[in-house]
């Protein structure tokens, strides 16, 4: 049985104008008390349906709809939106650089109208009567929230601030291998980065998900669309290349893989400006 929802409220707190502030709604095991702050968290039980497996192509339209659902009713930036399956976070909002990310669950895709009005006037203005129109949402849609146990979730976050990777993705497949490459593609974490390290790893292809990660650092207006597409390319052709073990090793870039890496259309060009910038990404 469904245990009954409960609002948690948090203070809120003082960021610098050049950072992003943050607030979640959430789920929980437990119960919080009531207080008399703004209103961040919303507790509720996981129920079992599991999460929709689209192709990627068709969670970016959904995504990219409902972005632009949203920022139809922005008073002032732009909206930013991630769909998730996360099991805890069901919406957060960060504000910044005049964008505001709204990482979303994926329930929220087919809300009605009044539903993303009271989104964005919880992100804008904290408005109580928004927030609770969105926990009552949110438990209306408790069956759609994966058990606990299922499937690794998959967080689609393709559209950076200057850089579409879906759009990347789609163009090479539809180019190079005749619509045939089946991973998704995410950006890496964006998290705070070490500068000055020694090595970075643009991408990366996780065999067992067929799931491409790129490294948010090359989300950049300096970093041009060729050579971002040349490392999206590069991990599209780990899927369709055998990665042989050879004395004990297992070699990710065979002979086969770098002839078919070099009929990149602008590979010159890419091999070039890494060489000329590589110094830079490493410090950023």
């Amino acid at each position: 049985m469904s245990r009954s929802s409960a609002v948690k409220h948090q203070a809120a707190q003082t960021h610098p104008a050049s950072e992003p502030d943050e607030q979640a709604w959430a789920n929980d095991d437990r119960a919080h008390e009531l207080a008399s702050e703004v209103e961040a968290a919303l507790e509720l039980e996981i129920a079992d349906e599991p999460y929709p497996q689209l192709p990627a192509n068709h969670q970016e339209a959904l995504r990219a709809e409902l972005q632009h659902r949203l920022g139809a009713y922005l008073s002032a930036g732009r909206a930013r939106v991630v769909i998730t399956d996360n099991l805890r976070t069901m919406m957060s909002v960060k504000r910044g650089h005049g964008v505001y990310t709204f990482r979303l669950h994926h329930m929220f895709i087919d809300a009605p109208p009044a539903m993303l009005r009271a989104v964005v006037a919880y992100a804008e203005q904290q408005d109580a009567e928004a927030s609770e129109q969105l926990r009552n949402f949110i438990d209306a849609n408790e069956d759609v929230i994966r058990q606990r146990g299922g499937p690794r979730p998959f967080t689609v976050d393709v559209e950076g601030r200057y850089h579409n990777l879906q759009e990347i993705f789609d163009a090479l497949n539809a180019d190079y291998f005749g619509g045939a490459i089946k991973a998704r593609i995410t950006w890496g974490p964006r998290t705070n980065r070490k500068r000055g390290r020694a090595s970075i790893k643009l991408g990366s292809y996780t065999v067992e998900d067929e799931l491409i990660r790129i490294h948010p650092v090359l989300d950049a207006a300096d970093v041009p669309r060729h050579y971002l597409a040349w490392v999206v390319y590069h991990e599209m052709l780990h899927e369709v290349h055998d990665m042989p073990i050879v004395d004990g090793r297992r070699v990710y870039h065979t002979r086969a893989f770098r002839q078919a890496e070099a009929k990149f259309d602008q590979y010159a060009e890419a091999v070039l400006w890494e060489r000329q910038n590589l110094e830079k990404l490493l410090n950023r």
